[in-house]
């Protein structure tokens, strides 16, 4: 009599970025590859795009080129039942993804589209009635398609009625940061400010650091910690320079495990006044870590804070606003630690990893039994 052969977990094939890379798609590969999604299916990584890669334009363009044909063979030797591809909607990444999307559907494969940020549809390659219809092409390839915020979902169901688009938020190894023994801030002790996160002039660090200026010439005691690299860390060491911060600024690099902890641990204040956002990790992990935030009303974040309760929001670019919400903390102690406690609640009820394994398991389920039923949620 012949043995029944093992159960076989079906595979899901993750592209994204190189695994460690600073970025905070690999942060999110990194989850799921470690969570208890892998009790169930057997999860592999495939790397795309350039993040984590040190590479000339000669070998970029050439990696290019043939990263379809790799996919394909990978497809070909793992036989996974789901493409998960994660990416963002910018000019970039686009015409590779389509490709991927692609490869992906000509072997047969249920393909899901995590879109990471970026603009949104109606905005995408100038919004033209042959761009629009061009892209809604492409996005009509995969079975489902997940975004991290509520404004994100609406826009991509008015683009593409019918699909099947999905909400899944973030979420972050949470017990490490909620764990964090917080000390409260003396009354003489400086506001600490910290962000954390690539060193680039979208994030809105060149206003971030005209708005402490500011704040401290109204009499504000309040330092700042820069987390992370960049190609504008030198540009910003030279402007924190010239705005008479040198001794208030510090550039600590890029940190990670017990050290980003302990930084983030050390602070008071979150600070991310970016000008356009996916769903930041680095809120999570500085709301986490018990901070109240300074941020802007973009992307997902407002699905994460709430004004008053977790955060004071910021119109984008606005010094005068960041420096007016750094006064406005400083003063207030106790709505200062009202503010990072709540920050703390709310991550641990709706951003770590359980909720996130649930979601993304019951949506690789549906995409396996029948993807015309997978937008039933």
């Amino acid at each position: 009599m012949a043995a029944h052969k093992p159960w076989k977990k079906p595979v899901v094939l993750l592209l994204g970025p190189q695994l460690g890379a600073v970025s905070g798609v690999s942060t999110h590969l990194e989850i799921l590859l470690r969570s208890q999604l892998a009790a169930d299916f057997n999860l592999a990584h495939f790397t795309v795009g350039s993040e984590g890669r040190a590479e000339g334009r000669l070998h970029r363009w050439w990696r290019l080129a043939c990263s379809p044909f790799a996919l394909a063979a990978a497809i070909r030797a793992r036989r996974p039942a789901i493409v998960h591809l994660n990416s963002s909607l910018n000019l970039s990444a686009f015409w590779r993804d389509a490709a991927y999307m692609v490869v992906a559907r000509l072997c047969g494969t249920r393909v899901l589209y995590q879109v990471h940020g970026g603009d949104l549809p109606r905005d995408f390659l100038g919004g033209g009635r042959v761009a629009r219809a061009l892209l809604r092409g492409v996005l009509r390839l995969p079975d489902a398609i997940v975004v991290l915020a509520a404004t994100e979902l609406a826009a991509y169901r008015e683009f593409l009625p019918g699909s099947c688009i999905r909400l899944i938020a973030n979420a972050i190894d949470c017990a490490p940061l909620l764990s964090l023994p917080r000390t409260p801030r003396a009354a003489h002790q400086a506001l600490r400010l910290i962000y954390l996160g690539r060193l680039i002039r979208e994030k809105g660090l060149y206003e971030l650091l005209q708005g402490l200026a500011d704040a401290r010439a109204r009499g504000t005691a309040a330092q700042l910690t820069l987390v992370g690299s960049g190609p504008e860390e030198a540009g910003l060491r030279r402007r924190a320079l010239e705005l008479g911060l040198g001794a208030v600024v510090s550039f600590a690099g890029a940190a990670f495990g017990a050290e980003k902890q302990r930084l983030l641990g050390a602070a008071d204040v979150f600070v991310l006044p970016s000008y356009a956002e996916g769903l930041p990790y680095a809120l999570l992990e500085g709301m986490a870590a018990g901070n109240a935030v300074i941020t802007t009303r973009v992307g997902g974040i407002p699905d994460v804070a709430i004004a008053g309760e977790h955060a004071l929001f910021i119109p984008p670019r606005d010094t005068q606003a960041i420096a007016a919400a750094i006064v406005n903390l400083d003063a207030d102690g106790a709505g200062l630690a009202r503010m990072g406690q709540a920050c703390r609640n709310r991550i641990a009820r709706h951003y770590c990893p359980e909720r996130l394994v649930h979601e993304f398991g019951e949506l690789y389920s549906d995409l396996r039994q029948d993807a015309g039923k997978t937008c039933a949620a």
